[in-house]
């Protein structure tokens, strides 16, 4: 659905978007969805960042935990400490690698990828509810935002990639 020019919410003062305000908006939303998620499912025996490494897992099959470290930006040692919990719990499973059998690979089980369905499925269900609460007029304006905070994700993830070098 496109959204006009007359339907678009106006921008703050000074026709910028203020980042501290956004980044706020952005994690009350992830802590809202968190929170959503453990009452929606209070017998999720997982931690998020468990879902979030095991997601990235799922989406990247083969891979070994120094490149999910670098992936998700994490500690080589948190890494291994998600997975050694993942792989007791059933949602992963660790091989050695065919070109490198002192190499560890990584691949969702079954049971890890039904759980990251599951998790998605409550979220994507929680933001249902929620946006059929607002009226259309804020629906409208969360459409039309969705194509610039997939932007604003992609710029993200490129700084996260390669940060921004000091001048000299």
């Amino acid at each position: 659905m496109r959204v006009t020019a007359t339907q678009a919410p106006e921008l703050p003062a000074g026709g910028r978007v203020q980042p501290d305000g956004l980044a706020d908006g952005i994690a009350r939303l992830r802590r809202a969805l968190r929170r959503g998620a453990r009452v929606a499912d209070p017998d999720n025996p997982l931690a998020v960042a468990q879902l979030e490494l095991l997601s990235a897992v799922a989406e990247n099959p083969g891979t070994r935990p120094g490149q999910l470290a670098q992936l998700l930006h994490m500690r080589p040692n948190t890494v291994t400490t998600i997975v050694n919990a993942l792989v007791a719990h059933g949602m992963v499973s660790r091989v050695g690698a065919d070109s490198d059998r002192r190499a560890i690979e990584l691949t969702a089980t079954q049971a890890g990828r039904t759980a990251v369905d599951a998790w998605q499925a409550i979220n994507a269900d929680l933001l249902q509810i929620a946006l059929s609460t607002l009226s259309s007029q804020q629906r409208r304006a969360l459409a039309a935002a969705v194509p610039a905070l997939e932007a604003l994700a992609s710029a993200v993830d490129r700084l996260a990639d390669e940060p921004p070098q000091p001048e000299r």
